[in-house]
């Protein structure tokens, strides 16, 4: 199996599934997404089973196009359990996804993704969380769960690093700390660090006044690559695409997925932009306004750069129609996605 250098952590959402399958085939062998199924805790064993299903049915659809992950971090027993009759070990048979698992998580998901691995054998992937300082007692946690599986079982690190703001100032010094104890645990195939470093909308959010943030996971992921430690040059990046780490954990709405306004979001070398975008037709003339927050900006890549700046040039213009919640994540996962992965080919 050869990884891509981008992780990216998706959610198991249809959003997402179309951005992942709309990049171009050179962007997508760059991408290997990290698919997150969210915590669905008052659904029902029957229900949940039918959509767990068809969630996971249509990740490893999308993803024949290349590999990834699917795991279930939110999962409590029960749900577990349920995941255990949806994903048998032979459910993974000749799909591009491998099981991830991390400690602190539920025995029955660890049973489960340890299950799948060991009938597999094609890898499983070890997610251990990391939103503040390093402990090194969780080192021994995972020495435990890299001891049920056969010798030599191929498996990958990710040390996610959760949300990395600028008040996170030590998060690289941890994620070094991190890393120097769970590297020489195992032979890894991979080792990535995931980022969250989009922001929420701010309090005071306006239409037509665009919001900017520095990408503090960027900078976070090349304060460590600048250590002294001769691991480091395989490491790869991961992020949590154009949404704020939080995002992947919040329960699908059961309505029409949002509030009455969105974000426009766009990705730039050392910036992260939103736009508020108000939803529906009668708001046409500050749906281009928000558009143009974005193509207006000097880092903007222009519309050949990929299909989220063509969208947001043809929207800014009044070419193509308004949209909603859906719309706007996709094209700015496609913009994202896209510059970051090219963004890797120079490191």
């Amino acid at each position: 199996m050869s990884v891509p250098p981008y992780v990216p952590v998706l959610p198991t959402r249809p959003h997402a599934e179309a951005a992942y399958r709309a990049l171009t085939p050179d962007v997508r062998r760059r991408v290997a997404p990290l698919w997150t199924l969210p915590p669905r805790p008052d659904v029902l064993p029957k229900p949940l089973a039918g959509r767990l299903a068809k969630e996971a049915g249509d990740i490893s659809t999308a993803q024949r196009l290349g590999h990834g992950w699917l795991d279930a971090p939110f999962a409590d027993e029960a749900e577990a359990a349920v995941l255990a009759e949806v994903l048998p070990p032979e459910w993974w048979d000749d799909r591009n996804l491998r099981p991830v698992t991390g400690p602190g998580r539920p025995g029955a998901q660890q049973v489960l993704a340890l299950a799948a691995a060991r009938h597999g054998g094609d890898g499983l992937g070890v997610r251990v969380r990391l939103p503040g300082d390093w402990n090194d007692r969780m080192a021994a946690d995972v020495s435990v769960l890299l001891d049920r599986l056969p010798t030599g079982h191929p498996v990958d690190l990710f040390l996610d690093l959760a949300t990395v703001l600028p008040d996170r100032p030590d998060a690289a010094k941890e994620a070094l700390r991190a890393l120097d104890t769970l590297v020489p645990l195992t032979a890894w195939r991979t080792v990535t660090v995931l980022a969250g470093g989009f922001p929420e909308a701010p309090d005071n959010f306006q239409v037509g006044v665009p919001y900017e943030a520095p990408r503090s996971d960027w900078e976070t992921w090349h304060e460590i690559r600048h250590g002294e430690r001769s691991y480091l040059p395989r490491l790869r990046y991961g992020d949590y695409g154009i949404h704020p780490a939080t995002y992947v954990s919040r329960t699908p709405s059961a309505g029409d997925g949002g509030p009455s306004w969105g974000i426009l979001r766009y990705t730039t070398a050392r910036s992260y932009h939103l736009s508020k975008v108000p939803h529906g037709k009668q708001y046409e003339e500050a749906n281009r306004k928000a558009a143009r927050c974005l193509t207006g900006l000097v880092d903007f890549r222009g519309a050949q750069a990929g299909l989220g700046e063509m969208w947001l040039r043809d929207r800014s213009q009044g070419a193509v129609s308004t949209g909603a919640h859906a719309t706007w994540n996709k094209m700015g996962n496609i913009q994202h996605m896209t510059f970051v992965a090219k963004s890797l080919d120079t490191e």
